[in-house]
């Protein structure tokens, strides 16, 4: 997903001078919240009516499974303000100074590129090629109807992905060169998110193992 970055202990620039912009993902978020409450609801219940060892086993498949899809559901967010971006993936937090970034790239995934060739995908704004076509569709009879200068004049329409991708290009061209976007870029693993995963997968392979 991502290639190798250099983490660094230099210390980040003072804390932020405005309040950080949050971009997260509404389908993602209300998905893991129904998963949530599905594994939640099974689990519970196996712990509740099951013997001794179905207990054991629904309580390490809750261990695994609860950070898990949390991780790649309701916690993936992009933190933006006028000294840097911080995201955070499922599995890391990566936070990147202005002066840092690189460039941005929206394909078939939205990622931000670091200068020295670090490549982050944004989890928490996910493409939505539905979304482009609708918005396409939209340009098209739009421009059919008020004609090719009010398009022009008022700009094209974009799906609501791409929108982000904008208001963030046009943060970091705007701060890019300012002394408060200065710093080095950090990258911390989400070992609250990493070492339940891991437990919770060794306790199933155990039990399974020797049920």
């Amino acid at each position: 997903m991502t290639t190798p970055e250099p983490q660094s202990s230099s210390p980040q620039p003072s804390g932020p001078v405005s309040k950080d912009r949050v971009y997260r993902s509404p389908a993602g978020i209300s998905g893991g919240v129904l998963v949530l409450a599905l594994a939640l609801w099974l689990g519970i219940d196996a712990l509740v009516a099951g013997d001794g060892s179905t207990r054991w086993k629904a309580l390490a498949a809750l261990v695994f499974l609860v950070p898990l899809v949390a991780a790649y559901t309701v916690r993936p967010a992009v933190f933006a303000n006028d000294d840097r971006m911080r995201v955070r993936n499922p599995l890391r937090v990566i936070v990147l100074p202005w002066a840092q970034v690189e460039s941005f790239r929206s394909a078939y995934t939205n990622e931000v590129f670091s200068e020295g060739g670090g490549k982050y995908q944004l989890w928490s704004i996910p493409v939505s090629l539905r979304g482009r076509k609708k918005a396409a569709r939209q340009e098209d009879r739009r421009a059919a109807g008020a004609g090719a200068a009010a398009v022009e004049a008022d700009g094209p329409v974009r799906a609501e992905a791409d929108k982000v991708m904008d208001e963030l290009r046009e943060l970091w061209e705007a701060r890019k060169d300012a002394a408060g976007s200065q710093g080095e870029v950090t990258v911390r693993w989400a070992y609250e998110i990493v070492v339940p995963v891991v437990a919770g997968a060794v306790a199933l392979g155990v039990l399974f193992g020797v049920g």
